[in-house]
């Protein structure tokens, strides 16, 4: 006897640390799969200046992560249960690995990068070409030489960034839906929330690190060590600047990789938790795995796909769920993937500082809320009903908070010829006539091609041609223009490379914008817990992985794949400016018109997020009058339990009673 109990003890010991095991593995790839994400979605600006292509397009590229997802998500869920689930993720996260190496292959397949300018022809100096001279033969315009022309034709190099990323998405299917589902089929009920909190927690160190790792990327250029950095004329600020974009697709290509290796030693099923000391459960399981594959060679493996299916969508509370979600992911997917762009136009940020800015002030609150939201709904015992009630009113306070971020604005940059006169007036609409004025107009100075300088009027101008400057000192960044005709001040004129610094109080709109993202993202994330808690526990065990999968599908195909791409064709409506390729072509944008950009960057997003509140209170007045499938598995327990206590009491009342009472008395009462 003594054996056999310690036999059992140390199978569930094996059986706990292999649960444990599990979690740190898929906590590892949660971090390497969000880490993968939150990078990509941080270089879409260098992307999108490398390849000079619109932001519609780099939307329709970020997007094809979720097409690749959609190509696996619903077999993957429903199938991967009937699998073996580690082995699945760990797969899955190899081909992650392979789509982040075909994303950086462009880098190694093109030439240098080339960025438009007035002062270097391919990196080297032009003496004079850029100043205001009457004689414009020097002047540099865009070519039309047919073989500078076919030389271009390396901008379709953007396909391999979009089919690794249809790779990564196909990789990342299966790590969302079959690790949670696993950690629902074999934790504790009351376990479960802290488990997924912890999970999700890995959800936000891995794009914590990605942002950091995007930041320090965006900030080295991205032919350091093949060009002589010295000789630039751009700095990180600028909108030609690429940062090394490439090197960090690596680095994500590895670790997902390495990630994998944990998954191929872990077993295809676990005991439940608090029941590994149970001799007949064990016994049980063996039989049980048996009777299941013989089931799946006599009826098939699809059998209860379509009923599950039916089932689902026959669940109001599940497919009301989805709809929050729906809206919810396209106003969410726009303001993540296009913040760091918004940084940069609203208040005049690098790529690099943006990127670091947005994930030092939000990502830690989220973290902390995820945290806190796992252990509010362990330690008070959350039920479904309270959980959903506690996501809808956390989300409407987030919501409300978030109007205030349309009072943290800076003004437009004031570019001559664009948005603003020669004698400083702002003016609304770009009119292509005023990028002349008698300052300038005999200088024969090229109108498309951006190469801003900045006045010490406080002025930016397109370039210093057109700011009528006449000599320059210096070499590089350091260059500064002289006798600047259109540049009026009281002293001497000049100019330096660059445009002109928003000033003090945009940088103070900044941190209060800032402090006010990291408190809705903490407040955001409280609710997220008890949200997909409601989520889980509204539909039945046995439809849990597929319930999963379907709601990740349908977030995919309604809201990750358009989302960005609608939104980026928004984002192009409002550009001042567009660079100029060798051949005349339109690149990438250059200078957006602020004011607009903000509206649609933060009022989309409020527009959406409102109409999410309709089904939500809907779901809070279903709730009140129905009962869950899900609280079956938690309450199903509570209620065996209260009946083997009152059989335990029944049998002591009857055997107290059997001292006194005759056998024909008690065989009658039994």
């Amino acid at each position: 006897m003594g054996e056999t109990e310690k036999r059992i003890e140390t199978h569930g010991i094996r059986c706990l640390s292999k649960m444990k095991m599990f979690l740190l593995a898929i906590t590892c790839a949660y971090v390497s799969k969000t880490l993968s994400g939150s990078y990509m979605n941080s270089m879409l600006t260098q992307i999108e200046r490398q390849f000079n292509i619109p932001t519609s397009l780099v939307g329709f590229i970020n997007g094809s992560f979720e097409i690749g997802n959609l190509l696996l998500i619903i077999f993957v869920s429903y199938f991967g249960t009937k699998l073996h689930r580690p082995i699945m993720i760990g797969t899955g996260c190899v081909v992650m690995g392979l789509g982040c190496f075909l994303k950086s292959l462009p880098h190694f397949l093109m030439n240098r990068y080339e960025y438009e300018s007035t002062v270097s022809v391919s990196g080297n100096l032009s003496s004079g070409s850029f100043l205001c001279m009457e004689n414009g033969t020097q002047i540099l315009r865009p070519t039309q030489d047919p073989s500078e022309c076919t030389k271009e034709v390396k901008s379709l190099m953007w396909v391999y960034v979009l089919v690794g990323n249809i790779v990564r998405g196909m990789g990342e299917t299966p790590i969302m839906p079959l690790g949670i589902s696993y950690i629902e089929d074999f934790a504790k009920s009351e376990n479960s929330p802290l488990y997924i909190g912890f999970v999700e927690t890995g959800a936000i160190i891995g794009p914590l690190i990605g942002l950091l790792l995007a930041s320090f990327c965006a900030n080295v250029y991205v032919d350091t060590g093949s060009v002589n950095t010295d000789d630039l004329t751009i700095t990180p600020i600028d909108t030609r600047w690429v940062g090394a974009w490439w090197f960090g697709f690596l680095i994500c290509a590895g670790v997902n990789v390495l990630t994998a290796i944990p998954f191929f030693f872990l077993p295809k099923t676990l005991p439940k938790e608090g029941q590994e000391d149970n001799a007949d459960i064990i016994k049980n399981e063996n039989e049980e795995k048996q009777r299941e594959e013989f089931k799946k060679e006599k009826n098939g493996i699809t059998k209860d796909f379509l009923p599950f299916m039916k089932s689902l969508s026959c669940n109001p509370v599940y497919m009301l769920f989805i709809l929050i979600s729906v809206i919810q992911f396209n106003a969410f997917v726009n303001m993540i993937s296009f913040m760091p762009k918004y940084l940069e136009q609203q208040y005049g940020k690098s790529s690099s500082d943006a990127i670091f800015l947005m994930g030092v002030y939000n990502l830690p609150p989220i973290c902390i809320g995820y945290i806190v939201g796992g252990l509010i709904m362990k330690k008070f015992k959350i039920t479904v009903k309270q959980a959903a009630h506690i996501g809808c009113w956390l989300s409407l306070l987030d919501y409300l908070l978030y109007f205030l971020s349309f009072l943290m604005t800076c003004e437009n940059s004031s570019v001559v010829g664009i948005n603003t006169s020669y004698e400083g007036i702002q003016k609304d609409l770009y009119v292509q006539n005023n990028i002349f004025a008698n300052c300038n107009v005999d200088c024969n100075c090229p109108t498309k091609i951006w190469d801003p300088v900045c006045g010490n009027n406080g002025l930016s101008y397109l370039s210093a041609c057109l700011a009528g400057c006449e000599t320059s000192i210096g070499a590089g960044i350091n260059m500064v223009f002289q006798n600047c005709s259109c540049i009026q001040t009281s002293g001497n004129s000049s100019a330096v490379l660059g445009l002109c610094d928003k000033g003090p109080d945009c940088y103070t709109m900044l941190q209060y914008f800032l402090i006010l993202s990291a408190t809705s993202s903490f407040i955001y994330s409280l609710a997220a817990i008890p949200g997909y808690m409601v989520l889980l526990r509204c539909i039945k065990s046995e439809e849990k992985s597929l319930g999963v999968g379907l709601h990740t599908f349908c977030t995919r195909v309604f809201a990750g794949i358009p989302a960005p791409i609608y939104f980026g064709v928004l984002m192009d409506s409002t550009c001042l400016h567009w660079g100029t390729l060798k051949c005349g072509e339109s690149g990438a944008c250059r200078v957006y018109d602020s004011a607009t950009f903000r509206y649609i960057y933060l009022g989309l997003p409020a527009a959406l997020r409102g109409s999410s509140f309709i089904p939500g209170l809907i779901i809070l007045i279903l709730l009140r009058k129905c009962h869950l499938p899900g609280e079956n598995a938690s309450s199903g327990t509570e209620l065996i339990e209260t009946k083997v206590k009152g059989k335990e009491n029944e049998c002591k009342d009857i055997y107290q009673k059997s001292m006194i009472l005759n056998d024909d008395e008690l065989k009658t009462k039994l």
